[in-house]
């Protein structure tokens, strides 16, 4: 038990670098990178898709990357948006790492984005460990899920600087309780903003985007309770201080789950670093000006 722990804080420890480096390098060419994560079902590819269109119809330069174990669907609708998309494959592993971020941005990110959304492993355990070099980290819930969903998933809420709920239209069909939600982010993370959101009514539309875009220039995020706790093991990881957001949160916590996150390394190359496969569906591909990855080209 003592070596599995000991090869979990080496692999975050590493990720940690590598996000420290991938944030300067964006933060350096002004590209700044919003984290999303949300469990399968909460409407977060449906809400990325519609903060695309915004962006597009503002003149923000934006792009997204797509983590999934499988299939391009995602890919295929957000780019129906017309900003570039990627599609990443993780080969069944439950979330990105910085490193595989990185990989899968050369050669393939424009030079003037300003925003990068990385839609994360729909997965609240996994991905709320690794740091992606992010300016802003996003959970998102659904109404449907239940006002509770902070509670069991205290990491990730716990370490967001932003909460957004989704499907609010259908918050008084389900019997959502909206003041017992916002109770339990507070207890969790007391003072995130949570911005409520429908993609069917337009309600909180752009909202992400605003915020994404005052992040990116420098405004003030939030800042955690969580991540200005010491770990019980004493590493820390997460996004560095200096961008608003130090992130030093519970191993203990966060890994107790039974998700060995370092059954996804198998696929790594001879510096360790794991790697996802790209995937570019061909209803959506266009000839490469130059030899590298292929990409998702909006129609």
């Amino acid at each position: 038990m003592c070596r599995a722990v000991d090869l979990e804080q080496a692999v975050l420890a590493k990720n940690d670098r590598s996000a420290e480096a991938l944030r300067t390098e964006l933060a350096a060419r002004g590209t700044a990178v919003v984290n999303l994560l949300s469990s399968p079902g909460s409407g977060k590819t449906a809400l990325l898709e519609a903060e695309l269109q915004h962006a597009r119809r503002r003149g923000v330069p934006a792009a997204a990357l797509t983590a999934d174990l499988a299939t391009e669907n995602d890919a295929v609708r957000l780019a129906r948006a017309g900003l570039p998309v990627r599609q990443v494959h993780t080969d069944g592993l439950c979330h990105l790492e910085a490193g595989m971020l990185r990989g899968h941005l050369e050669g393939w990110l424009p030079a003037d984005t300003r925003l990068l959304f990385v839609e994360n492993v729909g997965n609240l355990v996994c991905p709320a460990s690794y740091d992606l070099g992010e300016t802003l980290r996003v959970a998102l819930a659904s109404v449907t899920e239940g006002e509770d969903k902070p509670l069991k998933y205290p990491t990730a809420f716990g370490l967001a600087q932003l909460v957004v709920v989704t499907k609010n239209d259908l918050a008084e069909a389900v019997d959502f309780d909206r003041e017992g939600f916002l109770r339990n982010v507070r207890q969790v993370n007391p003072g995130v903003e949570v911005l409520f959101t429908s993609v069917r009514t337009g309600e909180g539309g752009g909202g992400l985007l605003d915020r994404a875009l005052a992040a990116a220039d420098g405004g003030t995020v939030h800042a955690p309770v969580m991540a200005r706790t010491v770990a019980m093991d004493g590493h820390h990881h997460g996004p560095a201080a200096g961008h608003g957001h130090a992130q030093t949160h519970d191993h203990d916590h966060a890994h107790r789950h039974g998700h060995a996150h370092r059954h996804g390394h198998a696929h790594g190359d001879g510096n360790g670093q794991a790697h996802g496969h790209l995937h570019t569906p061909a209803s959506a591909q266009a000839p490469a000006p130059a030899p590298g990855p292929a990409e998702h080209t909006p129609r």
